[in-house]
């Protein structure tokens, strides 16, 4: 049975964008591939507000997140984590074989500056943390904490995992200056999963020159090299890339602010719809627009959850942490208001039904 998708990731994918996905098959080393390639960067650094140098490879965002490590990070890094996602950064480094410094938050609260003031020494080569935390509905200030690992260090490196706030919360990317910026497909992007994309810095491209062990997928000479022929480094895939191209067209019709707005109003309408029953679990002011991550109070979620599926909708379970206290909607990428309103309204009968 197909269900009405409001999960956290994969997400809802519109029949269009597949049918997207069906034009004819060309090589990735042909003049179409190229313009192809080029057209899709030109749009991701418009609507992303930047002129960073924007690299793709086929497969998952975590792909990104160990390449920074890995061209960025000779020894020491500083990881800040308040969710499961922090901790996936700081697994990534160490088992890349990096010494990492951790600064550790209570879930559902933000990092703030003043978590990290002292902590960035001389020795910290770059600052990794999760722009908006998927498994406790934290948003928090990257641009705060960016600035604030400057003004310690200006030599450090600021990586940011952006893959669910990314087309979807204003980043300011001219303020945040990220060295390092990950996304995927697969969430406010509205496609099927199977590419990641890395906005790199001149500073990471610099610093990646002096860095052995960079690996092969992961090395952004290689990746850079390509990219400025509008090539990927191996195959990727493009029929996804067709969708990609058409998904960005729509998505700078309806324009970045107006865009920004409907998440934010997506995100105000499941707080209200929250706070009527157990409470949002993220703490005030840090609150996602694209993932709310509600308390279940005594809900018996797994009864709840199947009778929503059989009226046809989805939504997610909580994760890590507060997996058994929690509970997720995510609401990004093509997801209407209207929509979202609709499946509160079936959740609040749904709730009746089950008392």
């Amino acid at each position: 049975m197909s269900r009405k998708l409001f999960t956290v990731g994969p997400v809802n994918v519109e029949p269009e964008v597949l049918q997207a996905m069906t034009r004819p098959m060309i090589t990735h080393r042909s003049k179409e591939y190229k313009k192809l390639h080029g057209d899709i960067m030109e749009k991701i650094r418009k609507a992303l507000d930047t002129d960073m140098e924007i690299l793709l490879v086929g497969g998952s965002a975590s792909i990104f997140l160990e390449g920074a490590v890995r061209n960025g990070v000779k020894e020491r890094s500083l990881g800040l984590t308040n969710g499961s996602f922090g901790d996936r950064f700081i697994e990534i480094a160490k088992l890349n074989g990096k010494t990492v410094d951790e600064v550790r938050v209570p879930w559902g609260k933000a990092v703030r500056p003043g978590d990290i003031e002292g902590k960035v020494s001389e020795g910290t080569e770059a600052v990794h943390w999760v722009s908006n935390e998927s498994s406790t509905g934290v948003f928090g200030d990257s641009t705060a904490l960016a600035e604030e690992v400057r003004r310690q260090n200006p030599d450090s490196l600021v990586f940011v995992d952006a893959v669910t706030s990314a087309f979807a919360m204003d980043l300011e990317m001219k303020r945040l200056c990220p060295d390092a910026l990950v996304f995927g497909t697969q969430k406010a992007l509205a496609l099927p999963p199977g590419l990641a994309f890395m906005a790199v810095s001149d500073r990471l491209f610099e610093r990646s020159a002096s860095v052995r062990n960079r690996g092969f997928y992961t090395d952004l000479a290689k990746l850079r090299k390509n990219s400025a022929e509008n090539y990927a480094l191996t195959t990727p895939p493009v029929s996804l890339m067709y969708a990609l191209d058409f998904q960005m067209d729509r998505i700078l019709s309806e324009g970045m602010a107006a865009r920004y707005r409907r998440h934010r109003e997506m995100g105000d309408a499941v707080r209200s719809w929250a706070a009527k029953h157990c409470g949002i679990f993220p703490e005030e002011g840090y609150r996602s627009n694209t993932i709310g991550v509600i308390n279940r109070g005594d809900m018996d979620f797994d009864r709840f959850h199947s009778a929503l599926k059989a009226k046809g909708y989805e939504i997610s379970n909580g994760y890590g942490d507060v997996k058994q206290t929690t509970f997720r909607i995510g609401h990004m990428g093509d997801i209407t208001l209207a929509r979202l309103k609709e499946l509160l309204s079936v959740m609040d009968e749904t709730l009746e039904e089950i008392q």
